[in-house]
């Protein structure tokens, strides 16, 4: 009598298949450009900095609306973006801000503590997220991490005008503001539709004010 051979069962997919996905390939176009963001926050080029964020947020927006498109995804692929753009959001909304806000403070002790907060209260807020999710269906519980990086682009414009000096004092007070928004027990509303449009208008306009400055 011939015995059948058993097969293990199929493992995981390989780890870069899943870069393959187009949703994956859009935020790792967002963790770029946080990169590009660290790199001009180090040499003090903050115009190019700003504009480097601000399209970290465009693509952290765009792979959401990619993946909810795209209804051939597997629940691997669906489990791993998610953690892949819970990872990128660590880096973009969390550890730039913080290098930024010592960069501008030239590295100061005084300011190390607020690079702690910010980066504090993000891994807070999104372990927390990643746990329990929406309230509802639109609905966050704190402020999200992106919108900290639109204030603080739109606050930049006005640097020139106030000095370096006490807009690093500027910045650290708002940043400590948004770090306790962030993690506050407030709803706020999850943007859609429109709204992302809106976000493109904003980073083009923004980036054109700082292409400008760098000109």
């Amino acid at each position: 009598m011939s015995q059948r051979t058993s097969r293990p069962p199929a493992g995981p997919a390989p780890m870069l298949a899943f870069a393959r996905d187009l949703p994956n390939v859009c935020s790792l176009a967002g963790l770029l450009a946080a990169l590009l963001g660290l790199y001009f926050a180090i040499r003090g080029v903050y115009p190019a900095a700003m504009m480097a964020l601000l399209w970290a947020v465009v693509f952290d927006w765009s792979d959401g609306r990619i993946a909810r498109r795209m209804s051939a995804r597997t629940a691997d692929q669906r489990a791993f973006g998610a953690q892949l753009d819970s990872l990128i959001d660590i880096v973009s909304f969390s550890v730039v801000p913080a290098l930024l806000l010592l960069s501008l403070g030239r590295f100061s002790v005084w300011f190390v503590p607020g690079a702690f907060v910010i980066l504090a209260t993000g891994v807070i807020r999104l372990s927390y997220f990643n746990v329990f999710g929406l309230l509802g269906e639109s609905t966050y519980r704190g402020l999200a991490l992106d919108n900290n990086v639109l204030v603080v682009a739109l606050l930049f414009v006005f640097e020139p005008l106030v000095g370096r000096g006490a807009f690093a004092i500027v910045l650290y007070v708002v940043l400590m503001v948004l770090a306790g928004l962030n993690v506050a027990p407030i709803e706020t509303p999850k943007p859609g539709g429109r709204w992302y449009y809106a976000v493109i208008l904003y980073a083009l306009m923004l980036s054109g004010i700082y292409g400008w400055r760098l000109a």
